[in-house]
């Protein structure tokens, strides 16, 4: 559980640095972030898989590229539900959908199956060899 808060936490601080990038996406506050966060986790979990297989031979006809578009329909439908949340045109979704999936990925890489933030120490044990 305390995992997926995490997960939450770092995705809510991917929107709002993404809010800051883009001057076509706008959070009213940390709690809009918050919330938009929970909803887009929602529609990422559970519709997003029928987007992706209802619109499977489109994406393979433009090598995966339909998925940039699917993900911005994402973020866009989250902007409708939420109040304090705004996407003002579709492309500002598709590049805003990218900054967020880079952004969370990058953060979410520091993240253990367990929940945990862990990294890896290594050292040098001689020459090229680490450990």
């Amino acid at each position: 559980m305390k995992g997926l808060f995490l997960r939450w936490l770092i995705l809510t601080v991917a929107i709002i640095v993404t809010s800051y990038l883009l001057d076509g996406i706008h959070i009213s506050g940390f709690f809009s972030a918050f919330f938009a966060a929970a909803i887009l986790g929602i529609l990422n979990a559970f519709f997003r898989p029928l987007l992706l297989l209802l619109t499977l031979p489109l994406n393979v006809l433009t090598l995966g590229l339909f998925t940039f578009v699917v993900n911005a329909v994402m973020l866009m439908m989250v902007s409708g539900v939420i109040s304090g949340f705004e996407v003002h045109g579709f492309w500002y979704a598709v590049f805003g959908s990218l900054l967020i999936s880079l952004i969370s990925w990058f953060l979410t890489s520091f993240i253990s199956e367990r929940g945990t933030v862990e990294y890896i120490d290594l050292k040098n044990v001689g020459g090229n060899k680490w450990e």
